[in-house]
């Protein structure tokens, strides 16, 4: 598992008929403040501002078909290319990174493939980079390449 050192940073913040919303940079809107939305906004934070990943080339929450299911990816890197080169699957910060939350990924992964493949609960997470048809764990997250 890889340790993630947040930046600190002071997020928007705003109570709406009873709802916590928290503002989502990336996207200019405010959306609902969960335990998933808080691992993902401090996701984010990290992939720009620790890992200089250019915030052009993040997409988030999009819908994507997996068989004839509509489902949604958390985090989705493009490269300079844009061709999709890494996904990202975050979970509340009490959910355990176990082989249902890589399943979930993988199962992404096969409507959208990518190089590197990540799942995250805010606290930990494991990353692994796809070789062939294997998937290699790594110790390290990837630098973005420039």
């Amino acid at each position: 598992m890889i340790k993630i050192d947040y930046p600190a940073h002071e997020f928007r913040m705003k109570k709406e008929k009873e709802k916590e919303l928290i503002f989502d940079e990336l996207r200019k809107l405010w959306v609902r403040l969960t335990p998933e939305e808080w691992v993902r906004q401090n996701f984010i934070r990290y992939l720009v501002y620790s890992k200089s990943y250019p915030s052009s080339l993040v997409a988030l929450e999009k819908k994507i078909m997996v068989g004839e299911m509509i489902k949604r990816f958390d985090i989705l890197v493009y490269d300079r290319a844009h061709r999709p080169w890494m996904m990202v699957e975050c979970k509340a910060s009490d959910v355990q990174l176990k082989e249902n939350v890589l399943n979930q990924v993988l199962r992404y992964n096969i409507a959208v493939p990518v190089e590197f493949l990540v799942i995250t609960n805010g606290n930990y997470c494991m990353a692994f980079k796809k070789v062939d048809m294997r998937l290699l764990p790594i110790d390290e997250f990837p630098d973005f390449e420039k």
